[in-house]
């Protein structure tokens, strides 16, 4: 299936490495004009070369931690400089750590506020002006199962996603009307560098061998294994993509079919 991609200029967050690069690689694949985001600019280089690897098609990475109020306006202002427009927006960043509800502080909290939530607040707004120039805008957000499935020693990320969520929401409906989508992904358990490092806490805490952990999450779930980045990447391309035009306000669970709600 044509995607119609081809052509459209994207800028993704958090892509150096996980979901995010896979989201960037997926959409290089399918003829898209790139800027990535990391914090860690060594790693950030790094991804770019791999996807240029595989893609003929345009890749700037540009390093910044978007927990930084001022920097949303500086990399859309980059990422204009270099496309001339955003078609494509993927909000991402890393989660916040792992642990129980006494475990964290008033400063910790507030730092999971910004990754998880203000992070995407501050990005889609700066963001805004540049989507209004695409004819076909679209914006995904990056939040997590636990927005419908509250998981086990994952307090922060269980509270603070839901507002982005909610915000996903909120702007479907709001901006509707000027044609630009707003949708969000939820992954489950995916084979990436934080569920490997979750697994292995997990294993440290149960006195147990991190493959051990990795198998029983694994029969947990009813597909029976994890998922992969590039299964995730394929349901957030197609999301981004035209071709699911009448597609807007939807928080897609890509779990293996951890989550047993109905709704």
């Amino acid at each position: 299936m044509d995607l119609q991609l081809k052509g459209r200029n994207a800028l993704i967050t958090g892509a150096s490495q996980g979901l995010g690069f896979a989201i960037g690689r997926r959409l290089a694949i399918e003829g898209c004009n790139l800027v990535i985001n990391s914090r860690n600019e060594s790693k950030l280089n790094q991804a770019a070369q791999r996807i240029l690897g595989e893609a003929n098609t345009t890749v700037i990475g540009v390093p910044g931690d978007m927990t930084d109020p001022s920097f949303a306006n500086k990399l859309v202002h980059k990422t204009e400089d270099v496309l001339g427009k955003i078609d494509l927006l993927v909000t991402n960043a890393g989660g916040p750590p792992a642990g129980n509800f006494e475990a964290f502080d008033d400063e910790t909290w507030q730092h999971a506020v910004e990754l998880s939530f203000l992070s995407h607040v501050r990005l889609i707004r700066a963001s805004l002006p540049s989507l209004r120039k695409s004819t076909a805008p679209s914006v995904l957000t990056i939040t997590s199962i636990t927005v419908k499935e509250p998981l086990p020693n994952l307090i922060l990320s269980n509270s603070v996603r839901l507002a982005t969520a909610g915000l996903t929401k909120s702007l479907a409906q709001e901006l509707g009307p000027e044609g630009i989508r707003f949708n969000s992904i939820l992954p489950g358990w995916t084979i990436t560098e934080r569920v490997q490092n979750l697994i292995t806490q997990r294993a440290e805490v149960n006195g147990t061998h991190p493959e051990e952990e990795f198998q029983k999450q694994s029969v947990a779930i009813p597909l029976r294994r994890m998922g992969t980045p590039e299964e995730f990447a394929n349901a957030a391309a197609f999301l981004l993509s035209p071709i699911s035009s009448y597609i807007t306000g939807v928080m897609l669970p890509v779990d293996g079919g951890v989550y047993s709600g109905t709704l």
